[in-house]
Parts: structure tokens; sequence; C-alpha cells
């Protein structure tokens, strides 16, 4: 009885019902085939990208002013280097760093110095012609992030954003802004 109660409670927090034959995994519907960006190019992805936007994941939990900073390496790779601040924005500095190579159109394999033998598909779906803002998923579908070179985005680049991430199957009522 205790655990009827427990799932009846569960779905009612629910905050949207799936479509019928969804399969939702984290925060994407699976079912929705997810597309990267074919003319995706490693040099001007180079440099730092300010997190506006992400699905919680839970080596984020407690991060403001989240930025990347990604370095070509002359073999072909990019060095990555994430920092965030825990808690609030002048809260102590957490830092990862690892390295990620280019699998596909658009399709990065990365992997973290602190976890060596686990690399991770890092999808880049979108970005504007720019190269001002990024829109970045995982087939699983329970990681995403809106990326941008300044902390703040202009708002017809993030309503873009987000219409690429709701065209890939992610649902947007997950979607978390990030303090900068």
């Amino acid at each position: 009885m205790r655990g009827l109660i427990l799932a009846l409670f569960l779905i009612g927090c629910s905050t949207k019902a799936p479509p019928p034959g969804a399969l939702f995994s984290g925060y994407r519907d699976t079912s929705v085939q997810m597309s990267s960006n074919a003319l995706f190019d490693p040099a001007r992805y180079a440099g730092t990208w300010y997190e506006v936007a992400r699905y919680p994941v839970p080596f984020q939990r407690g991060c403001v002013g989240t930025t990347a900073q990604y370095d070509l390496r002359a073999d072909g790779t990019l060095s990555v280097v994430n920092t965030c601040r825990e808690g609030t924005l002048d809260g102590p500095i957490k830092r990862i760093e690892g390295a990620a190579r280019l699998v596909g159109p658009g399709r990065l394999e990365v992997k973290f110095d602190s976890v060596p033998f686990l690399s991770s598909p890092y999808w880049v779906l979108w970005v504007d012609e720019g190269y001002r803002t990024a829109v970045v998923g995982v087939p699983s579908g329970r990681a995403g992030w809106i990326l941008n070179r300044d902390p703040v985005i202009p708002p017809d680049r993030l309503a873009a954003a987000r219409e690429i991430l709701d065209f890939n199957g992610y649902d947007l009522a997950h979607l978390r802004m990030v303090p900068h």
C-alpha cells in the first residue's frame, strides 16, 4: 500500500505527461531523432562559452557562473576546462578538465581527466552563424546546455536555442537558467 501511495505521489509530481509512444530518458523524448550540426567547425567553437541554461545534472548541483573553455590542439582535439562557482557567484571555484575529439559532424566524445575510463557523447545541435550561441545535447537526454559567448544572451537567440532543444525532443519545462 505504501508503494502505491508513493507511486501515485510521484506521478502527481510530474510536470508534463509524455505524448503517447514517447520514450523519455532524462529530459528528452528519445523517440525523437536527434540531429547534430553538420557544418560544425571546431576552430570557430574554440574559446570561452558561458552556460546560460541547462538541464540539471548531479555534477553541476549548486553551480552558478558556469563557463566552458575549449582550445583547439595540434592533433585536432579540443581541450576542455569547465568551471563554476559553488553556491553563489563569489563562492569557491569548482573545475574539471578533459579533452574532446570529433567523432562525426557536430559530434564530440568528451573524456574528463578525473573519470579516465568513461567518455560521453556531446552533440552540438546548433550554432548560430556568428558562433555566438550554441545548443548542446546528449542522445540519452540526460543533459543539455545553451551556451553563449557572453553571460547575457539576447532574447532572439535564447528563443532560437529553445526551439532547437524542443525540435530535438527536449522538455523545455525542465530547462533552468544559470545565474552569472
